[in-house]
């Protein structure tokens, strides 16, 4: 069993995950078709008041809009505040009919604030935590995306180890390098170590600080200098270069699936 984390108390996935695992199965054109039967709808309203009971919620102002393709407008706000402008409704019967028109419009990327500070800052003082963003790849100024993205390890940095001490620097630097590489089974990664490919960064133990917030996410952190990517500066003196040296990493499993395939 292995662990990994990113600094924050909220989680970002799809709006389909708050709806029901049944009601989803076969693609999303068989769920709308679901939900033309208002059997099926009631229940469906039925199941997500009884998970918001269980989650502790009483609506969904916790449940915030990242990217909403068919509606940008609706990208920053939450369920609730988006039903309320819509529908001048503020009850959690508006609100899931708010999200099941939206499911059925193509769905949405969404940012979840259910998590607790305390938990965080306990999994991180565990020497076997990884620490990774989970972010997929951001676009500057799209939509309004979890601030991981953008902030996650300099969060670690700045303000779980220079300011609230929860680890050492030097344990907060080995979860996000040699412990993932290891733990993935990376070799001649991770380690400044003769041999190993020159991956580095280099940054300001005082300065470092995340900038990007919910509200405003598309900032880069502060206090990062030099960013060296298979021994080439990818940022320079705090400037982007126009070097590409990145490269997908396979780990030992590659070769196996690879012969599995051709098989």
């Amino acid at each position: 069993m292995t662990v990994d984390q990113y600094a924050y108390t909220a989680s970002s996935t799809s709006l389909d995950s708050r709806l029901p695992a049944w009601l989803l199965e076969g693609g999303r054109e068989e769920g709308k078709k679901r939900l033309a039967d208002p059997g099926v709808r009631e229940r469906v309203h039925k199941e997500m008041k009884e998970a918001l009971k269980r989650g502790g919620f009483k609506d969904y102002d916790f449940a915030v809009v990242a990217s909403y393709r068919p509606n940008p407008e609706f990208d920053g706000k939450s369920i609730a505040r988006i039903t309320f402008e819509t529908k001048q409704k503020r009850d959690v019967d508006s609100q899931i009919e708010q999200m099941l028109e939206m499911y059925a419009a193509g769905g949405a990327g969404m940012i979840y604030h259910g998590m607790n500070e305390q938990d965080v800052q306990t999994i991180m003082r565990e020497p076997f935590t990884m620490i990774a963003s989970d972010s997929g790849v951001l676009r500057m100024g799209e939509g309004v995306p979890h601030p991981r993205g953008y902030g996650n390890n300099a969060r670690v940095l700045g303000h779980y180890v220079r300011e609230l001490k929860i680890v050492a620097l030097e344990d907060a630097i080995r979860k996000m390098t040699s412990l993932p590489a290891q733990t993935f089974r990376l070799t001649g990664r991770g380690l400044l170590r003769e041999g190993y490919a020159a991956d580095v960064v280099v940054f300001d133990d005082a300065q470092i600080a995340d900038r990007a917030t919910f509200e405003q996410p598309h900032q880069y952190a502060a206090g990062i200098s030099y960013v060296i990517v298979n021994g080439q500066p990818v940022l320079a003196e705090g400037q982007m270069t126009d070097a590409r040296p990145g490269a997908p990493l396979r780990g030992p499993g590659a070769s196996v699936a690879a012969a599995v395939a051709a098989k």
